[in-house]
């Protein structure tokens, strides 16, 4: 079967209102949308969640909704000709109480009131992704008077980094905390948390969005130097981590980023959590009908690393070929899956498991990658078994069978786990449960008479973590 398991992410913008455009992105491949809240209004995102959900059902297909937070950005405010040139060795200010439409080529106002307060003499301050560096001088009163290191233009409300981290702004502002409310309205299989510092961010937004009656998991973005110090103990308060690499390599430079990127894979793996990838990760195709190689190579060399979805940003939200550009992620994914070091897994090998279904979920992937077996049919509730599957390198895809539809949401970002609606209360008979399984994964071509299947369920079936037995049949035989 020539199915992709790495997930594909897109995020929704003006280039796929277009009902057309929404229809050939979902045709092109797409597994999880994403919502930026940094852009927009409420409405337009609700609007957008229910569009995406109803043309999917159209397709026969389940899509998740990610709801991105816009976190503490901190930002310059305006310049009054719209932009500035600075050079090298020029004196240029930054000013919390400046005019915030009247900066010019002396200085600018900024929009974080604390970075006075968070900055000292010999600090660099990078702006605009890092195109432009600003050397600290010294701090006046609300001033930070700085000497250009870098120069070239600099436009309206560009992003301000400290390089090494250390901007004490809380990941949640009242925004985010508004917005949160907004992503349990549309019920959002996942929120996005911008900038976290600590475990205690993401603890927060889940209680945030748990009270607001949301039901989703939280996603982390790894995008600050500190976080790395406690990089473990985020991705063990999380349910997916984002390897978020524009603002994460300008605070520790981007020869950095490599190394940082496979480590926290490998983590999120080994803990059991999800993994993205995103940023420029086909940054051409904006423009471009094609990628680049560079760009071919990074997508590539994320899925071989093992993460579970690769991240389309301006791509398809602003770009001219949305559904191209998840169409040539797709190709490189596929032909990347194909590799030997992505089908080999000592995962958890030499560990020792904590409960029953996760030990039938390792057992599975276990005999699965030693026996010639075509599919997994797991019968779930949460989807938990299908996520531990899902940390084993294998081919084999993984069936999440649930009558959950939250369930099936959730999945679509676990790689190699592929959501079927299925109801396996309606019977008590667990022979007939097994041939409604088979049969269903036969109606959707994933299964031919003579293949081999695994199903693993729980005896009490519609119990959460009930998970305990495993079964190996032969397609066209009794089960």
């Amino acid at each position: 079967m020539n199915q992709r398991r790495t997930k594909i992410v897109a995020t929704l913008g003006p280039a796929t209102d277009d009902p057309g455009v929404l229809d050939k992105i979902i045709e092109a491949g797409v597994d999880v949308v994403r919502i930026n809240f940094s852009h927009g209004t409420d409405a337009e995102h609700i609007a957008r969640a229910e569009r995406v959900r109803d043309r999917a059902s159209a397709h026969g297909r389940q899509i998740g909704v990610l709801c991105d937070l816009q976190g503490p950005k901190i930002r310059i405010e305006k310049f009054r000709e719209g932009k500035v040139e600075l050079k090298e060795g020029d004196t240029f200010f930054l000013d919390t109480q400046f005019d915030v439409n009247n900066g010019d080529e002396r200085g600018v106002a900024v929009s974080y009131a604390d970075l006075p307060h968070d900055v000292k003499r010999g600090d660099n301050l990078l702006l605009d992704d890092g195109r432009l560096v600003l050397w600290v001088d010294h701090v006046e009163g609300s001033a930070v008077h700085c000497r250009v290191v870098v120069g070239g233009r600099l436009s309206n409300r560009k992003g301000i980094n400290l390089q090494g981290g250390g901007l004490s702004a809380a990941a949640l502002t009242d925004k985010d905390r508004a917005d949160i409310r907004t992503a349990a309205a549309m019920e959002a299989d996942y929120v996005a948390v911008s900038f976290p510092r600590s475990a205690a961010d993401i603890h927060l937004a889940r209680q945030l969005l748990q009270e607001a009656g949301g039901k989703g998991g939280i996603i982390a973005k790894i995008e600050r130097a500190e976080a790395l110090l406690v990089i473990d103990e985020i991705i063990d308060a999380s349910d997916a981590v984002m390897i978020a690499r524009g603002d994460l390599g300008v605070e520790i430079g981007d020869a950095a980023l490599p190394p940082v990127q496979k480590d926290i894979i490998h983590r999120a793996r080994c803990k059991n959590r999800v993994v993205m990838t995103a940023t420029q990760m086909m940054e051409s195709m904006i423009e471009n009908q094609i990628p680049t190689r560079a760009e071919v190579f990074d997508v590539a060399n994320s899925v071989l690393d093992g993460t579970d979805a690769v991240m389309l940003s301006a791509e398809t939200a602003t770009g001219r070929y949305p559904d191209k550009a998840i169409a040539a992620m797709h190709r490189v994914c596929l032909e990347a899956e194909k590799q030997s070091v992505a089908r080999v897994s000592d995962h958890r090998i030499h560990t020792e498991f904590h409960f029953t279904d996760e030990a039938i979920a390792m057992a599975s992937m276990y005999i699965a990658n030693h026996l010639n077996v075509r599919a997994i049919a797991a019968l779930t509730e949460s989807g938990s078994t299908t996520l531990w599957m899902s940390r084993i390198s294998s081919l084999i895809p993984i069936y999440a069978m649930t009558r959950h539809v939250e369930t099936r949401r959730k999945v679509t970002l676990y790689r190699g786990v592929y959501p079927v609606s299925f109801d396996s209360t309606l019977t008590t008979d667990h022979a007939l449960m097994n041939r409604e399984a088979i049969d269903e994964l036969r109606r959707r071509g994933a299964v031919r008479d003579g293949d081999l299947v695994i199903i693993t369920k729980g005896d009490l079936m519609g119990v959460h973590g009930g998970t305990n037995a495993m079964k190996i049949v032969r397609v066209g035989e009794l089960v």
